[in-house]
């Protein structure tokens, strides 16, 4: 089947038994469309539906287009602030920040890489001391902290106490890291988004307003960045 969507690079049918109603996803680094399909739907039902849905696809596409990119001389947010990266091939040591730059050692295949290890690495120590410190002063103590690879969500907290945050987390300014963490701490009281839940947020963060605009804006770039 052929879908005149500019931009992507491939089409994936992915039928399924759970499947009750079509859907469709991007995956973002790929460029590619994936099409989930009920067992009992026909394909021209199926072609139907993404052509149907042919604007939703372009403006995603459109979006992803600004995916903001790892790369020599590139600039990236960490902790709100720019800092440019700066390709060191002779010298060793992986990434690190000098100034208002993150230098990277190494061969130039390998850039991206290395400033997503950094900025992993960066997250784990930052963001676990900013849940601890933030812990410290509410009362609410995750039984876990865990820092990882995510794209689709900047957090989470199960219902055993542990929180996950996305190493991406470290790219945002301090009051959205703020706000993102007190509504993962405020999971620990309430395991839900009611009224309770977002009396309790407000009792730590007055920037709910602010980081949520400033998410809604400027997240997804970051959680597509590769």
């Amino acid at each position: 089947m052929n879908v005149a969507a500019q931009g992507v690079v491939q089409v994936v049918w992915k039928q399924s038994i759970r499947a009750k109603r079509l859907s469709l996803r991007i995956a973002p680094y790929e460029h590619t469309l994936i099409v989930t399909v009920p067992i009992e739907c026909r394909p021209e039902q199926a072609l139907a539906f993404v052509q149907a849905n042919h604007a939703w696809i372009n403006e995603r596409l459109q979006k992803l287009e600004k995916t903001l990119s790892f790369s020599d001389n590139n600039t990236i947010p960490i902790q709100g602030k720019s800092y440019r990266i700066i390709h060191t091939p002779q010298q060793r040591g992986g990434a690190w920040l000098e100034e208002q730059h993150l230098m990277v050692s190494g061969d130039h295949a390998f850039i991206n890489r290395r400033v997503a290890d950094f900025l992993r690495s960066h997250a784990t120590t930052v963001l676990k001391q900013e849940v601890q410190a933030m812990a410290q002063s509410t009362h609410l103590f995750p039984s876990r902290v865990d820092i990882r690879d995510t794209s689709s969500r900047w957090g989470s907290c199960s219902s055993s106490g542990r929180i996950m945050l996305s190493w991406r987390v470290i790219m945002a300014p301090d009051l959205v890291r703020h706000y993102l963490i007190a509504h993962e701490l405020s999971h620990l009281k309430h395991m839900n988004h009611g009224p309770l839940f977002w009396q309790q947020v407000a009792q730590i963060t007055p920037f709910k307003q602010q980081a949520e605009t400033w998410l809604r804006q400027k997240g997804p770039l970051l959680l597509h960045a590769r």
